[in-house]
């Protein structure tokens, strides 16, 4: 997803689990579908599809949701042929916009984004053209609430983390791709619960967008969030709460 802050991101993921539970979880099973495609349907020797479901079952998606979603991916049960896409583009500000999604109709979900930015005041721009603002890294969530700093902090560490941030009652840790499951299963094997985990396009840099453009800039997030194939929006621009609220209203 996305957002102005790390802290601000797990917050409207929450949200929005909250809010469309029923979109939510057909993110979740295509996600989990593609993982069981490509890697296998035993998530023991899948490192993408334990993660998939790892994160299914932190928002309480039904089992035989995921069992299903897991089964259509390794053609036991009929299903949609997924495609994972990336388009890049502008929102207003300059802010920048990577987008990562699964589809059974490129050709659709091209010309839906298009329209989408189009029509909010964005563009869709080629391939690579905001790509270089971000970098690929491990994102592990904590609930500081439930677990020991210390010894999330070592486990994390000693499997290749390279940061450990508090957010607000929130722990973040940091790894690089080739850390990532490492770094999961190190906190797992401590008893650590875990919130969420992802690959992440992490901003090198931010910008900050207040008043009318913040609004724009959050009202094309969260209707890119709200498209069925969009799996999940990255920005480099920090928008003041006040933006988000205003989409509540």
């Amino acid at each position: 997803m996305s957002g102005h802050s790390k802290w601000s991101k797990i917050k409207r993921k929450k949200a929005i689990a909250d809010k469309s539970r029923g979109r939510l979880f057909s993110k979740l099973g295509r996600e989990i579908t593609v993982a069981a495609r490509d890697g296998g349907g035993d998530p023991s020797f899948n490192p993408r599809l334990r993660t998939a479901v790892d994160n299914a079952k932190a928002q309480r998606m039904p089992n035989e949701n995921i069992d299903r979603a897991i089964k259509r991916g390794t053609g036991d049960l009929p299903g949609a042929a997924f495609e994972e896409i990336t388009y890049e583009g502008y929102a207003p500000g300059g802010a920048a916009l990577y987008l990562e999604c699964l589809t059974d109709n490129p050709r659709r979900t091209l010309a839906q984004v298009r329209h989408l930015l189009d029509k909010r005041g964005g563009n869709l721009g080629q391939n690579g053209c905001v790509a270089w603002m971000f970098e690929r890294k491990g994102q592990v969530i904590l609930d500081a609430g439930t677990c020991d700093s210390g010894a999330a902090l070592e486990a994390a560490l000693e499997a290749g983390a390279e940061d450990f941030d508090d957010e607000d009652g929130t722990y973040i840790v940091t790894a690089e791709p080739s850390a990532f499951h490492a770094v999961v299963e190190s906190l797992k094997t401590q008893g650590v619960p875990i919130s969420g985990a992802e690959l992440a396009m992490v901003a090198r840099s931010g910008i900050e967008l207040e008043g009318e453009e913040g609004r724009k800039v959050a009202a094309i997030i969260s209707a890119l969030e709200d498209h069925d194939d969009v799996q999940k929006v990255w920005t480099n621009a920090e928008i003041e709460e006040a933006a988000w609220e205003a989409l509540e209203e």
